[in-house]
Order: structure tokens, then sequence, then C-alpha cells
């Protein structure tokens, strides 16, 4: 038995410039954080000759190429495993909310899958291998930094470059700028899912038009680094509201009215920026405020559900590799900690 965990995301600044629409034109950037609530992945062998997938619903396949639940079939090929096995999935929190899990779950199978197979898989790898899945073989709108915020982990500033390479800038935040900027942040529950695919499409189609909106949020992506680095929780919490300001501008269905009222209302209590996280429509609403600030913000939002989180200081790893026919110790394998 293999179990991975792989961590959510949650991105702070850049989101858009990490589409092939962008990038290739000029590097794209963004800076985000991988979170402590994450997606697992368990494989064990099947005695019966068939392949069990186990997620929202169950399915029994008798080869890869039966499989349905695409993400599992193409990490399984890519891999080259085709064998009897049993595929579970579990989410701390639920797809559609903003926190890059259809990502998270691909560089879970993947590195799970690398390990079954007796190979030890760096970072860089995974999130090479999780990007062909998802864009180049499923033909996903998506952009390119989930599948490296959930192999790398902790606070990255990620830039994406015309050539198709991935640089990945660790952020050296000074003692207790982390621990404050989790203090100050709240991520409330907007009630709402969102396809994140058709908005992605939708912006792709749109990136000329927008490309003074897309190259300042890039650059709001550094900026707010800088912000961290030097301790500047006020500043990177207005760096958050002109991003946030700019995304709504792009248009393709990326707010609603009930996300701009809870946002402006939340400023008016005294939230100093945020964002509603991932590709937009709905999900979680980041809001950045003084932490005596936050009973009047949940109390004028009629407390909603809240996602309390830490920073997650390590990207995808394996954390439990078993084998239940025999009584050979377990072991714990650190996908994370191959080179990269």
């Amino acid at each position: 038995m293999i179990i991975s965990q792989t961590p959510f995301r949650v991105s702070f600044a850049g989101g858009g410039t990490d589409l092939p629409a962008f990038y290739r034109r000029e590097p794209g950037a963004v800076l985000s954080t991988t979170v402590n609530h994450h997606m697992y992945v368990t494989l064990h062998r099947r005695f019966e000759p068939t392949i069990r997938v186990s997620y929202s619903r169950t399915e029994t396949a008798r080869t890869v190429d039966e499989v349905q639940h695409e993400l599992v079939r193409e990490a399984m090929r890519l891999v080259e495993v085709d064998e009897p096995m049993e595929v579970t999935t579990i989410g701390d929190v639920p797809a559609g909310t903003g926190l890059g899990s259809s990502s998270s779950l691909t560089v879970g199978l993947l590195t799970a899958l690398h390990a079954h197979a007796g190979r030890v898989a760096g970072r860089r790898q995974v999130a090479e291998e999780a990007c062909r899945v998802e864009i180049d073989v499923l033909g996903k709108p998506i952009g390119r930094q989930d599948q490296y915020a959930a192999a790398f982990g902790g606070i990255n500033y990620i830039r994406f470059n015309p050539d198709d390479t991935v640089d990945v800038e660790p952020v050296p935040c000074p003692n207790g700028v982390v621990d404050e900027l989790e203090r100050r942040t709240l991520l409330l529950y907007t009630g709402q899912t969102r396809d994140a695919d058709g908005i992605l499409r939708e912006q792709s189609g749109g990136t000329i038009d927008r490309l003074p909106a897309l190259r300042r949020m890039r650059d709001l992506a550094d900026e707010s680094r800088h912000a961290l680095v030097a301790g500047d929780l006020d500043g990177f919490a207005d760096q958050l509201h002109e991003g946030w300001a700019l995304k709504r501008s792009l248009g393709f269905g990326i707010t609603s009215d009930r996300v701009d009222q809870w946002y402006e209302t939340a400023r008016r209590h005294g939230a100093r920026g945020g964002k509603l996280l991932g590709a937009g429509g709905g999900g979680f609403l980041m809001l950045v405020a003084p932490p005596w600030r936050h009973r009047s913000i949940r109390e004028a939002l009629g407390r909603p559900r809240e996602l309390a989180f830490r920073v997650a200081r390590h990207g995808s790893q394996n954390i439990f590799i078993g084998d239940v026919r025999d009584d050979r110790p377990a072991s714990r394998f650190d996908a994370g900690a191959s080179a990269a």
C-alpha cells in the first residue's frame, strides 16, 4: 500500500499569466503558497484482476484504457502502470473551491505511482508530468502554477518562460512573518462552486485585449513577494486589493454579485485586501485584515463557513509505503525531498 499526501494551494498574485496564451508572448509570474489541507491518494494491489477507482463514485475496469476517471487513467498510462490495483482519492476540501484540487490530485497520483513502480521522481519531474497529463494529453485550458505549487510546496515565486520552462524560487520570509500572515488571513466559503475550465478557456481567448491588465498582475506577483520579504503585510494586502480589481476587470465570469457584495462589506468592516481564490466565480474568498477586525467581518457576512489554515512547507510526498504481504516494516518516501 502507498499513500501520497499533496497540499492544496492559495494563489496570491499573477494568476492568468501562467496561461500559455500569455507566457508564450512574454514571461508570466505568480506568487502562491501551499496550505495544510491535502489530497490523499491510496494505491493498493488487488487480488481480483481489475482496477477499482474510488472517488465521488466507484468504478471497476479491466484495463487502464477502460478507466473513466481521466486523471487516474492518464497518470497510470504515463507511468506505465497497468495491473490490478485499488486507487482511492480523498480531498480535505471539495473540488471547485479555488484551491487547485485537480492539479493536487494529478501530482499526488504521479507521486504515488512512481513509488509503486520503484522509481524516485523529483519535484520538477512530477510537476512537468502533471502539466503534460492535464494540458497536453487532456487538453484542459488551465495554467501551470497549480502543478508546480503542489509539487514543490511552501511559499514560492514561480516564473513561466516563453520556452515553456518554469523557474521556482522559494520566498525567504523573515521570522514571524508567515505566522502573522496566517493570523491576518481569513478563508471564507462563498457557498458557490465554479467551472474553472470554462472561465480559463474564455480568459485565454481574450488575452490580447487584456495584456496591460495581465502585465500589471504579473508585476504585482513580484511586488507582493518583496512585500513579504520585507515583512510589509499592509503593503501585501494593498497589492492583493489591486490585483483583485484587475482580475475583476478581465470579465469572464470571474466574480458575481454575491462575491462583490461580500468583498465590499468586508472592506467596510476592516479588510485591507483580498481576492477570490482560483479562476474565479465562486469557492473561497480570501481576506487579509487585522485579527481584531475578524469578528466584525464574520458577523457582517453572516458567519460563513471558514477554512482555518497554516502554510504547508512540504510539497507532494508519500507518507506511507507498506506491503501487507509480509512483515517488513513500512517506510517513508519523500518525493519532495528528491532533487528538483
